[in-house]
């Protein structure tokens, strides 16, 4: 168990900004920062980041909490995890305690898995720069490369021996399961049980999270037996999902949100070349076709990616489709060519880092217009493919969500057809409705159940039942509950200063006013409850003591009343001369109006129960006792709307 002192040296040095910014591209409003939903596919930014309350709420999915919270729900880390990664990226070193059993991160099954990749990379890099085999096939391939032993160290590449089981006799040995070693793909089961290495006799591409750790693996062979498969890469585990990974984009993340603008290649040669020479915003979906998970993480960092093809022309028609998917998501795209027989990896170890930059800049142009080109090239003078040309660009252009980027697109691209731009956007127009109406269709289809679908059990209408239900008032008491919490987190460890009141804080002031009060909802309730303990154990609460409070409601209560989707403009007054009235230049009124309000709904209540008993009750004794509290609640009732209007007028 991590101690608290080390807990607590995080906490301080944590900037929810600096780590949140290494998974989104953040934006500056206001007080906050704005960027897309890590976790959700949208096009309006509704991820907002508090740096002065040190949150972060996501109005798309409800999630919400610290930069601990953020990586736990993102990188699915246990708490102990996050900490230690949050310690790594300050510096902090880690003080533990002895764990039980049940606590250990070892008995974690992601954890074990996570576990046996870290020491297979280690093993494999120093099988590479220790032994004997190591250095003269697998470092010389790498030097031959052209990877400078700076860069193999920073990627840590590595050499699997040549042997059945070097690797997984040293894990087994080690003390690793056979279990995770299986699961991990690192090792492979034999027909009578035993394992043996997945990756004898290849060099080792580890295959980094986006955190840094090591989730799988790529080993490339050096033998030409044609038979041999050139690369053999991991298999799907708990912790690898290759449609969710880029190669290299722990590398790249920083210097894409910084050049915003990603680079996209084929291969792990490519990425650590192209690295190498200075261009480090250089991703790889490696070698297998480019996913919409994939082109989300990068839209997390930028809105612009740039596609180094290399000079195979099949290759580059057979990915077209695909870019398709990166238009769909409200990317810019922008492709650069290589001559023929090159690839990025190759061109730049031939021409030098700076020939290769000036290459990128002079040869990158617009997808679109670089596909209507390829395209128009290829179907000549043969009028139908020059329709289907037509069609085919058409319908890329359908695909960016952008409206007033989509119409460029279209005058653009009818000087290139030679079409009047009018017959485009007809046509354009056509897919649009067609796509809106399949999308109509869908969703129906998921509203409304097919008569196949419908319940056995045939269900009528009950006028009477839905008038009772239509009747019924709109509960109120718990949204008073929850504007109670707000004030106790925002204001609690305020200091009063009123006229018949001073120097008491607003929070154990609310709580006391409220101790004849009970709450309903569950996750309020438990809140004042963990408030008024606190209180008695001499400890004011604060914000901060919430937001990290290991019971995950009670978090997700705090984040919700603290963000707000919302920044109010200075030109409100400022351009506008017109003034918003903020709750802390009276609060007087805030905290009594809120206290009163909430007695007020709980009162209210009591008055429909006790007219309900009023109306049930046939015994004169028991009719005059429950009017006798019926009044006494009314008296109560109309000192507290009085005291309500004058506090309020005030």
């Amino acid at each position: 168990m991590i101690t608290r002192q080390t807990v607590d040296k995080i906490m301080e040095a944590i900037d929810i900004v600096e780590v949140i910014g290494e998974f989104v591209q953040l934006k500056k409003r206001g007080a906050n920062y704005v960027g897309l939903s890590p976790f959700a596919n949208e096009k309006t930014p509704s991820f907002t980041v508090s740096p002065a309350k040190g949150i972060f709420k996501d109005f798309s999915t409800g999630k919400g909490g610290s930069a601990v919270t953020f990586l736990m729900e993102l990188e699915k880390f246990t708490y102990p995890e996050a900490l230690k990664w949050l310690a790594k990226k300050y510096g902090i070193e880690v003080d533990e305690t002895q764990d039980r059993p049940q606590d250990t991160a070892a008995d974690n099954h992601r954890e074990n898995l996570m576990v046996v990749t870290s020491y297979a990379s280690k093993f494999f890099q120093d099988a590479m720069w220790e032994t004997a085999d190591g250095k003269t096939i697998g470092l010389s391939y790498f030097k031959e490369r052209g990877f400078t032993p700076d860069t193999i160290k920073k990627f840590e590449l590595g050499y699997s021996p040549d042997a059945w089981e070097a690797f997984t006799s040293s894990a087994l040995n080690a003390g690793y399961q056979q279990q995770f070693l299986e699961e991990t793909g690192l090792s492979v089961k034999r027909d009578n049980g035993s394992l043996y290495d997945r990756y004898r006799g290849r060099v080792m591409f580890p295959i980094h999270g986006f955190t840094g750790r090591v989730i799988a693996f790529g080993g490339r062979t050096l033998k030409t037996d044609k038979n041999v498969p050139k690369y053999v890469n991991s298999p799907e585990s708990e912790i690898y999902h290759k449609s969710n990974v880029l190669y290299g984009l722990y590398f790249a993340k920083k210097s894409i949100r910084d050049q915003d603008n990603c680079y996209l290649v084929e291969g792990y040669a490519d990425v650590i070349s192209v690295h190498q020479a200075g261009i480090e915003n250089v991703v790889a979906s490696s070698g297998t076709s480019l996913t919409v998970e994939q082109i989300r993480l990068i839209g997390r960092l930028t809105k612009n990616i740039t596609i180094l093809y290399d000079g195979d022309a099949a290759g580059i028609k057979a990915s077209l489709r695909g870019l398709d998917l990166i238009l769909e998501e409200g990317l810019n795209v922008k492709v650069v060519l290589f001559p023929d027989g090159d690839d990025p990896d190759s061109y730049v170890r031939k021409v030098g880092s700076t020939a290769f930059k000036n290459h990128i800049e002079q040869h990158k142009q617009d997808f679109i217009l670089y596909k209507t080109n390829m395209l128009l090239k290829e179907a000549g003078n043969d009028p139908i493919q020059r329709a289907n040309v037509i069609r085919d660009i058409v319908e890329s252009i359908a695909k960016i969500p952008d409206s007033i980027k989509a119409s460029v697109f279209v005058r653009e691209c009818s000087h290139q057809l030679q079409i009047d731009e009018r017959v485009l956007l007809t046509e354009l127009n056509k897919m649009k409705l067609a796509k809106a109406k399949k999308d109509g269709q869908q969703q129906q289809r998921q509203q409304y159940p097919r008569p196949d679908e419908m319940p056995d059990e045939p269900h009528f209408f009950d006028e009477d039942v839905y008038a009772a239900e239509t009747a019924k008032p709109i509960e109120t008491s718990i949204t008073q509950e929850r504007e109670i919490i707000r004030l106790l987190l925002v204001y609690g460890n305020q200091i009063i200063n009123w006229d018949n009141i001073a120097n008491t804080y607003i929070g154990p002031f609310i709580i006391a006013e409220l101790s004849d009060v009970e709450f309903e909802q569950s996750d309020c309730k438990k809140f004042t409850e963990i408030y008024k303990q606190q209180l008695e154990n001499g400890v004011l609460p604060d914000e901060q003591f919430f937001i990290h409070h290991p019971d995950k409601p009670i978090v997700d209560l705090t984040i919700d009343l603290l963000a707000t989707k919302y920044t109010l403009s200075e030109n409100w007054y400022n351009m506008h001369k017109i003034f918003v009235h903020e709750e802390q230049m009276n609060m007087k009124a805030t905290i009594l109006g809120a206290i009163f309000h909430l007695k007020k709904q709980k009162v209210g209540k009591i008055l429909d129960q006790l007219r309900t008993d009023l109306q049930n009750a046939t015994d004169p004794i028991d009719q005059d006792a429950i009017m006798g509290q019926y009044m006494q609640m009314k008296k109560i009732e109309k000192h507290i709307v009085d005291y309500l209007g004058s506090v309020i007028i005030k």
